[in-house]
């Protein structure tokens, strides 16, 4: 995740880097469908993306973390959308960006929503599914304090971070779960951002 702050297209070597990330990712996620992910090895999975394995190890700590870009992509276009947000507009604006912005998913959907399948058998890659909204949250919260003028550890907005936080996860799980594919996943985000900002019933 891009949490510097910075604007533009990135210089070519990281667009590299993250083309290849998102190699291996790919290919991890179709060896883990394929045979699980005990059965899947580290070897395997940098022969399938064309690296040899201290590469891979290079770009990830173990082979469960090579997923990570894929859970990551809907992550950033939040940051980004979030960065964009003016102040004077309620989280609907946002929904709304999110759901205009969202394009960027489109060729990795059926990856991603494999991925997602597999983290409610896989516990190791549960657990990478589960720190990649951890490590998000205080991103999150950053960028409300700045577009709040206010501290990013104030209750309210780590309140608000993990709301947001929270709405993406479920809904890209709750998408996942629909049997009529039909439905746009960034819809799903756009009513899951709604209805946490309705809050609880009091």
């Amino acid at each position: 995740m891009n949490a510097t702050g910075r604007v533009g297209r990135p210089p070519l070597t990281e667009r590299r880097k993250a083309e290849t990330r998102l190699e291996i990712a790919r290919e991890a996620v179709r060896l883990f469908t394929e045979k699980g992910v005990s059965a899947t090895s580290a070897e395997e999975i940098a022969a399938a993306a064309g690296l040899s394995l201290r590469t891979l190890w290079r770009y990830f700590p173990s082979k469960e973390s090579c997923v990570l870009p894929l859970l990551t992509t809907g992550i950033d276009i939040t940051v980004r959308c979030m960065r964009d947000w003016p102040r004077e507009e309620g989280v609907r604006w946002l929904a709304d960006r999110l759901r205009s912005d969202g394009g960027d998913l489109s060729g990795q959907l059926p990856t991603v929503v494999d991925l997602v399948r597999l983290t409610r058998t896989e516990p190791a890659l549960r657990a990478v599914w589960i720190q990649a909204h951890s490590d998000a949250e205080p991103v999150f919260a950053a960028v409300l304090a700045e577009r709040a003028g206010r501290p990013a550890d104030d209750l309210t907005i780590r309140m608000r971070a993990g709301l947001i936080n929270l709405a993406l996860r479920l809904a890209i799980e709750h998408y996942t779960d629909l049997a009529d594919k039909n439905v746009e996943p960034v819809e799903v985000v756009r009513v899951a951002l709604l209805a946490a900002a309705r809050g609880l019933p009091v």
